[in-house]
């Protein structure tokens, strides 16, 4: 894994075929060091993080259930939100 300095921090990354992957936890250490996960819990229940799957999965998967999703994404972003 090779890693590159972001404001004076490591962030480690990863090349599988042609594709880059960036380390969330290495990210998230830039915003609160001592409490990572809770960073990452707070990206991962925003709109924006959960309307991405969203589009992909209907451009990509025929059987995608929208409907099912459609709850998902309208209850994100909102104080209640919980990823389980």
């Amino acid at each position: 894994m090779k890693k590159m300095i972001v404001d004076d921090m490591a962030v480690a990354f990863t090349k599988r075929n042609q594709d880059d992957y960036i380390s969330l936890t290495d990210m998230a250490k830039c915003k609160n060091a001592e409490a990572t996960g809770l960073v990452i819990s707070h990206w991962l229940s925003t709109r924006y993080a959960i309307e991405f799957p969203g589009i992909w999965e209907t451009i990509n998967n025929p059987d995608f259930n929208v409907t099912e999703f459609s709850n998902i994404r309208i209850d994100s972003g909102s104080n209640g939100y919980v990823l389980s």
